[in-house]
């Protein structure tokens, strides 16, 4: 028993230790005073309730929300999990504009104004700062599936050029904060969400196309079931990824590219119906 006994006192030194350095650092830390507005309410319905609160250098505006639901609206309704910006969790609009709560420091808000924080347009709402994101999942599963080609080799592996192995890494990159469907003036404003799958599935759509091992031909659905004709590339949804990703040049415009190839390029026709004249 008494062998035992040394290292929960160790852990309890090294457990002081630290919350004492923490405690060090906080009051050396320079704190303020600052005003959020955050929206609540449930179903749609609600509106902007303020809060002061002291925020301390170097807080995300996660941070701030976690210490007014904990000291002044503790049935505050709010979504995240990492907080370190991989989750996607977090997604809400601050001062209007799409972002991940975790990765917004105070510190690039103006402090002269309320930080207003509220959540994403583009989804049904439930309560306070989360929505039911539930529809881009169910988007998800329309989507045609990988397929690839057969083995290349007899021990069943594939040979490919790195070119184009490296070509659709970018797009893995996605966290599925949804913040480029939000952003999105087709879904946001115009509500299309029974014809338009929005730009985080033409990323989705762009990785499997554009894999070097896929053989299934998803262009026929991306002009019609999908709706890629609605993105009208205004890079809205580029601009806000948090991963940076770029979304419009690098997915959408070549997916707009293969579909115009397919459907509207008459060149491309002609020399179609030539080859299966051919063929015959």
């Amino acid at each position: 028993m008494s062998a035992t006994q040394p290292a929960p006192m160790a852990e309890l030194k090294a457990k002081d230790a630290y919350t004492a350095a923490q405690a060090e650092q906080d009051a050396a830390a320079k704190h303020t005073t600052r005003s959020f507005k955050i929206w609540r309410g449930d179903q749609g319905k609600g509106a902007f309730v303020e809060y002061r609160q002291d925020v301390v250098e170097g807080m995300v505006v996660l941070d701030a929300v976690h210490e007014i639901q904990a000291s002044q609206a503790n049935d505050l309704a709010v979504r995240w999990n990492c907080k370190a910006g991989k989750c996607g969790s977090c997604s809400a609009e601050i001062n209007g504009s799409p972002k991940l709560m975790c990765m917004t420091r105070l510190a690039d808000l103006d402090a002269d104004k309320p930080v207003t924080i509220e959540p994403m347009r583009a989804f049904p709402h439930v309560r306070d700062l989360v929505t039911d994101v539930s529809w881009n999942f169910e988007v998800k599963k329309k989507i045609q599936k990988f397929t690839p080609r057969p083995p290349d080799a007899a021990d069943g592996t594939w040979r490919m050029q790195q070119t184009d192995v490296d070509r659709v890494q970018e797009f893995r990159k996605c966290i599925e904060c949804f913040l480029c469907q939000d952003v999105c003036h087709v879904l946001r404003d115009h509500q299309k969400h029974d014809g338009f799958i929005g730009p985080r599935f033409l990323v989705y759509t762009a990785a499997l196309e554009m894999h070097p091992l896929d053989t299934a031909d998803r262009v026929p659905d991306l002009r019609k079931e999908h709706g890629i004709g609605y993105c009208n590339i205004t890079k809205c949804c580029t601009t806000v990824c948090p991963e940076h990703i770029t979304i419009t040049d690098n997915a959408i415009i070549p997916l707009k590219e293969r579909v115009v190839d397919e459907f509207f390029d008459p060149i491309g026709k002609l020399v179609k119906i030539y080859s299966r004249r051919k063929r015959s």
